[in-house]
């Protein structure tokens, strides 16, 4: 297997360290958050591939997690649970978890389905992280480098401006609706979000159009939303 990295999501210390141990041996690296709200901060951080994420957990339980990540994310999640019950399992693949693992588990089972899925993810082709620079015409998003560029020309975007512009870019041609950019975005409810999210847009716009009142790029869809054009 090539470098994979796996975020390990559990509020028992024990159940983390003792999940990385098997998976180092498999040459996975792993990466670990005691809720999920610090697991949405390492996924900002980090391209991760797959991730293994317990139900029950403060803050933001599992459920809640996953639901937040199939917003914009394909990643394969293996969900962990202490319940057995089938009504369970079925809230957690309806929220987008791939496979279910009830706890107590056998070691050497979560690693054969966690390989299994990553060889899927991978391999199938809907692993996302191949593209390591998105081109739109002349505009440029380097994931990596976290950079974006018009023509070459390197673009002084804030942090939650470039949030946007990375987020509308990776799916570029799909349009987002306000609340939806504002719960990916900030990471809360896009309460009364409509002119928080429009000053960004305009000021995006004045960085990166060569005609901001005539965008090329980040066009709107009137009473929907907004989108990167293709």
């Amino acid at each position: 297997m090539n470098e994979y990295f796996v975020l390990v999501v559990d509020d028992e210390k024990e159940i983390r360290d003792a999940i990385e141990i098997y998976l180092k041996n498999e040459g996975i690296t792993v990466l670990k958050a005691k809720d999920g709200l610090e697991a949405l901060q390492l996924l900002e951080e980090y391209e991760i591939h797959l991730m293994i994420v317990d139900v029950m957990m403060p803050k933001l339980d599992g459920i809640a997690a996953t639901y937040k990540i199939r917003e914009t994310r394909n990643i394969p999640i293996i969900m962990l649970s202490a319940k057995s019950e089938d009504t369970d399992k079925i809230l957690g693949l309806q929220v987008g978890a791939d496979d279910y693992v009830t706890k107590p588990f056998n070691p050497m089972e979560l690693v054969a389905r966690v390989k299994s899925q990553l060889r899927r993810y991978v391999t199938l082709g809907t692993y996302e992280g191949v593209q390591k620079v998105i081109d739109l015409n002349g505009l440029t998003l380097d994931i990596a480098a976290k950079e974006v560029k018009v023509h070459g020309e390197p673009v002084k975007l804030t942090p939650i401006e470039y949030k946007i512009v990375e987020l509308l870019m990776k799916h570029a041609g799909r349009v987002f609706s306000i609340d939806e950019i504002y719960e990916s975005v900030w990471k809360e409810p896009g309460y009364n979000a409509e002119n928080t999210v429009a000053v960004h847009i305009r000021k995006i716009r004045e960085k990166i159009e060569i005609d901001p009142k005539n965008p090329r790029y980040l066009k709107v869809v009137w009473g929907i939303g907004y989108k990167m054009e293709r």
